[in-house]
């Protein structure tokens, strides 16, 4: 079972991925000429994947739990990392527009 996930595969466990979600992976891979994926485990509310495009540009979508991320990745042929490695980070190039954004925020105590 790898770190901060709460699922683990197994030949019972398939889920059918949404068409409108493998399409939007599948789109975002080949606008930025290809992709991988982390997909982080948030509660309640599913999964959230994580693509980082060849060209550094970065985004999400969401899907019910890992399992249906997981597929839907596959789908789109797009590859999962395990995890959060140095150089997925290093290759991420975040927009002027966030920069912006994430300077606006205030740290609350």
């Amino acid at each position: 079972m790898a770190d901060g996930s709460d699922t683990t595969m197994t030949a019972e466990q398939t889920a059918e991925a949404p068409h409108g979600l493998v399409a939007g992976i599948r789109s975002f891979a080949a606008g930025h000429g290809g992709a991988k994926a982390v997909i982080e485990y948030v509660g309640k509310r599913g999964a959230r994947i994580v693509l980082v495009g060849e060209d550094g540009v970065w985004g999400d979508q969401f899907a019910d739990d890992t399992v249906v991320a997981r597929q839907a990745c596959a789908e789109a042929g797009v590859t999962v990392e395990n995890a959060w490695e140095r150089e997925l980070m290093d290759q991420m190039r975040p927009s002027n527009d966030l920069w912006r954004s994430m300077a606006r925020r205030t740290m609350a105590r």
